[in-house]
């Protein structure tokens, strides 16, 4: 999408909306580019700031889903020498061996 369909599209976007991310599912294999994910580069500052924004996320650290998480200095591609900046990266992934809860009936 162009600059100025997406500043369209994102303005006219509801504000806070549910965060539901799809799990990436346990059995995957290879690459997850293509899965629901967050990515986000800058200054510690800058990175933080967006976290704060993103908690709601933490409540899929749980018995069905896994926060699958990076947090790290950045680092040169050429040289290998550590950045100044930071990269940040979250994405959900399914448990393995876990099976979905059920509701259970009462009796009354």
């Amino acid at each position: 999408m162009e600059k100025e369909p997406f500043l369209k599209h994102w303005a006219k976007l509801r504000a806070n909306q549910k965060l539901a991310p799809k799990p990436v599912r346990y059995t995957h294999e290879g690459s997850t580019y293509a899965e629901d994910g967050i990515r986000i580069t800058g200054s510690k500052t800058f990175v933080d700031s967006v976290l704060s924004r993103l908690k709601d996320l933490l409540a899929c650290e749980n018995e069905e889903t896994r926060l699958q998480v990076v947090y790290k200095r950045s680092t040169d591609r050429e040289s290998g020498k550590t950045l100044t900046s930071y990269n940040c990266y979250i994405q959900v992934h399914g448990r393995g061996g876990v099976e979905k809860k059920t509701k259970k009936k009462r009796n009354k």
